[in-house]
């Protein structure tokens, strides 16, 4: 049986603190840098067609 979370309303203190935890990690684990540049490199090589046109049907969805 899963535990059922409790709703916490708008402004979930919960969600914000595993974010916060989860982000700090990642910054700590030294991974930035690499992440950055492989992004970087999506955006200005190849990808970026395919990484526009996600982005615009993301978008289109979000105007809903």
């Amino acid at each position: 049986m899963t535990k059922r979370q409790k709703n916490e309303g708008e402004g979930n203190r919960t969600a914000a603190r595993e974010y916060n935890k989860e982000s700090r990690s990642f910054i700590e684990s030294g991974k930035v840098e690499k992440s950055a540049e492989k992004a970087r490199k999506a955006v200005e090589g190849e990808e970026d067609r395919s990484l526009k046109r996600a982005e615009k049907e993301g978008l289109k969805k979000a105007r809903h």
